[in-house]
């Protein structure tokens, strides 16, 4: 191993020799490359390889080509890279080979490689771990996807890209990504050829050895493509991506044509279709814009074309009554209502517009659960308190289960400060099933805080403890802590934490919260932190080792503590935690002792 590792050392001689010659380099830093490549070098040829080693590695001659690159900028000296960066680049490429060729299911690696081949230039090395790549992981249809790329805009190869497609669909017959972008890739492929064609004869020269096919310029490699896809994958989606695409090029317009045809006779029940089909009469018609064109007139044509737009909606809602179609419909109202407009007229018209919609898709019962929310805000943003009220109250009707009905209902009637909260709490824990409640009772005992007597608050709390889940109550738990210390002080809490602690479960931030509390009184007695660390070792002692050290240092640190009991919770931590945590115990320990933690 030590006679290969010296010939590779060798090898860099005539590199290091030219840098220290050409003045990047002083003797000093030759030898420090030499002693930091010796160590590298002997890390990759060992019998157990590490993937951290090899990377390491790259890592360092990466650095090193850098570092060439600046100090030749710096100093104006661009000769000699044969001898240099060529033998630097063969070397990393080398590295990158055995690494990729030990780990190969290490996309991340080969990934690395293809980046830093395109950041070098090395077009001839690039094809080749694409190839490679490409073999081992045919199951990506994204490398596949990112080697035509490059095959088309780097090495601007239409054919090479077109065969990797081909290739790739042998493989992935049904995945819409590799259709869409080998659609994409032939379009752009026929808009090539007739930039091409155009410039020939704006230059008046002749084709006749140039073969420009009537077909690929107006785009029928992409429309073979386009149906064959169709034949394979089904669904609106890729008919809106592949028309999406064909609307980027100017010269698709009988391909786009196809397109929606097929969008509306395979697809004219899906939302997604109606979705676009009104969405394309904002496009449609539009007024080109001139010098003369005035404000008004500009608001009065985009009121028009929403209007269009509307109309084809509530032809759709008609056609496919649904909860999805109207999430559209409702879509689209909101965008046009928050895009930005000087025109007063304009934005109120689209305010009317919008809860006009909300309602009317309330009214047929489609209104989907989740956009009741954004129709509340709109209705309170709009100061239409009473509207937002009536809205909530027939949203919880519709969905009496739901806790965020409930929680969305409550918010609006504590925002508008009316009377009859307390009723509402009282219906919705009634209509809601105990388990999921914690956001109801949370929100009731923060909204009692601040109106409710200190009694009532109480009460609340004890009641919210029975009526959750264990598991909840562990949360309301913390808060009432938390809250009786704010509104009842010491003594008070020191209660209410012990009869809290008759009835598991707990969490360790319950007995964290006490101990605070504890260390933040004057008289901070040593024998109640004692009792808070013993009883959540009782709960948490096997699984926690922070809660041990902290008693630790309790002991050690406070004034009416006693070192001489370190020995035993040192033992007892030993002997209650679990498997890994001991030997973190242990190294935490050990750095309290020593000074360091």
């Amino acid at each position: 191993m030590a006679e290969r590792i010296e010939q590779r050392l060798e090898d860099r001689v005539p590199e290091l020799e030219q840098l220290e010659r050409v003045g990047l380099f002083s003797r000093r830093e030759i030898r420090a490359v030499l002693r930091k490549a010796s160590a590298l070098e002997y890390k990759i040829q060992r019998r157990a390889l590490r993937k951290e080693d090899f990377i390491n590695y790259i890592q360092y001659e990466i650095n090193l080509l850098e570092l060439i690159k600046k100090r030749r900028a710096r100093i104006g000296y661009s000769f000699k890279k044969e001898e240099i960066e060529h033998s630097i680049l063969h070397r990393v490429h080398s590295l990158f080979n055995r690494a990729t060729g030990k780990w190969k299911d290490d996309v991340q690696l080969w990934l690395s490689h293809v980046a830093f081949c395109k950041q070098w230039n090395a077009k001839h090395q690039l094809s080749k771990v694409f190839s490679t790549m490409l073999a081992i992981h045919s199951n990506k249809p994204a490398l596949w996807i990112m080697a035509a790329k490059w095959e088309m805009e780097t090495r601007l190869s239409s054919e090479s890209a077109r065969q990797l497609f081909l290739r790739a669909l042998r493989f992935h017959p049904e995945c819409p990504k590799l259709y869409q972008e080998y659609f994409r890739m032939e379009l752009m492929h026929a808009e090539k050829q007739r930039k091409e064609k155009k410039e020939f004869e704006k230059a008046k020269m002749d084709l006749g050895e140039f073969n420009y096919s009537e077909e690929i310029l107006s785009g029928e490699m992409a429309r073979i493509v386009y149906r064959d896809a169709t034949q394979k994958i089904k669904g609106v989606e890729f008919q809106l991506a592949a028309l999406s695409i064909a609307k980027l090029f100017d010269f698709t317009q009988d391909l786009q044509k196809e397109i929606l045809e097929n969008l509306q006779a395979s697809y004219a029940d899906d939302p997604l279709t109606w979705d676009h089909m009104a969405r394309r009469e904002l496009d449609l018609g539009s007024l080109q814009p001139t010098e003369h064109t005035t404000k008004q007139r500009k608001v009065a044509e985009m009121s028009r074309r929403e209007e269009r737009c509307c109309a084809v909606f509530d032809e759709a809602v008609g056609a496919v009554p649904t909860e999805d179609m109207w999430k559209c419909y409702i879509t689209f109202c909101l965008e046009r209502y928050n895009r930005k407009t000087n025109s007063g007229e304009l934005k109120q018209k689209r305010l009317e517009r919008t809860l006009s919609v909300f309602n009317k898709a309330h009214e047929s019962n489609l209104l989907p659960e989740a956009l009741y929310k954004q129709w509340l805000q709109l209705l309170l943003e709009s100061s239409l308190s009473e509207k937002a009220v009536e809205v909530a109250e027939a949203a919880t009707r519709r969905f009496s289960v739901s806790v965020d009905m409930w929680q969305m209902r409550l918010q609006v009637l504590i925002q508008l400060k009316r009377e009859d909260v307390t009723q509402c709490f009282e219906e919705a824990i009634k209509h809601v099933k105990s388990k999921g409640t914690l956001a109801l009772w949370t929100l009731w005992v923060e909204w009692s805080e601040g109106t409710n007597s200190k009694e009532d608050t109480e009460a609340l709390y004890q009641r919210s403890l029975s009526a959750t889940t264990p598991a909840e109550s562990v949360t309301m738990k913390e808060m009432y802590l938390d809250w009786t210390y704010r509104s009842g002080g010491y003594k008070k809490v020191r209660k209410v934490f012990s009869s809290l602690c008759e009835n598991r479960p707990f969490s360790l931030d319950f007995f964290r919260k006490m101990i605070q509390i504890e260390k933040e009184q004057e008289s901070c007695k040593m024998l109640h932190l004692r009792e808070y660390y013993e009883r959540a070792l009782r709960e948490f002692g096997s699984t926690d080792t922070d809660l041990w050290v902290d008693y630790v240092k309790e002991e050690l640190s406070h004034p009416q503590g006693k070192p001489e009991n370190c020995g035993s919770i040192h033992w007892r931590a030993m002997k209650m935690l679990q498997g890994d945590l001991v030997e973190d115990f242990v190294s935490k320990y050990t750095l309290l002792q020593t000074g360091h933690l």
